[in-house]
């Protein structure tokens, strides 16, 4: 008996060695990444923008990324569409209330693996005072080591948000009867991360 559950010890030891040596912690390489969204404007163009300061981990149990967990931040403060009345306008209560929301946040729930390089993003993404639960598809580009000896990793993630759920609800309608800035915001997000040594 006794021998039985030193084996038994041994191979739980074993199973949770391999299972350490596995797991591995990302963060994102700013420079080469990009956070960046779209929205419609008076229904017949789309008006971009970006936000130029976030911050984000992926903690990884599989070389494949499969079930990794992941957080990310974004400074509100940091929007930028190219018109500085604009991003004045977007930090106020009319839209982001920088001030007092400086940052949006994201963790997700579930990473799912589902076809080749294709993945399945959820998870809670709070803006201002309200957090709702979102889903985005990812399509991962694939694992490299840099000149400098890094460990590379690149992502591509997108989806669509309602801002009107989240507390930014200006809105005006043209004398067409079309919304001058469209509900839905399609977001786009470039991320390289960077494998802890």
């Amino acid at each position: 008996m006794k021998k039985t559950r030193s084996i038994l010890m041994a191979a739980m030891l074993f199973v949770a060695a391999g299972a350490t040596a596995q797991s591995a912690k990302w963060t994102v390489d700013a420079s080469h990444s990009n956070v960046k969204f779209s929205v419609n404007h008076l229904v017949v163009s789309e008006m971009e923008g970006s936000f130029k300061k976030f911050d984000g981990t992926i903690d990884a149990t599989s070389e494949d990324f499969n079930n990794a967990q992941i957080n990310f931040t974004v400074d509100v403060n940091s929007i930028n569409t190219e018109n500085e009345m604009r991003d004045k306008h977007l930090k106020s209560d009319d839209f982001f209330n920088a001030e007092k929301f400086p940052q949006m946040t994201f963790k997700s729930t579930s990473f799912k693996k589902t076809k080749g390089n294709n993945y399945a993003l959820e998870g809670n993404l709070t803006i201002r005072d309200v957090t709702k639960k979102v889903k985005f598809a990812v399509t991962y580009g694939g694992t490299m080591k840099d000149p400098y000896g890094n460990i590379k990793a690149g992502f591509k993630t997108t989806g669509t948000i309602s801002r009107k759920e989240y507390g930014l609800k200006w809105s005006v309608i043209t004398e067409a009867g079309g919304a001058v800035v469209g509900d839905e915001v399609t977001m786009i997000m470039k991320f390289e991360m960077t494998k802890a040594k």
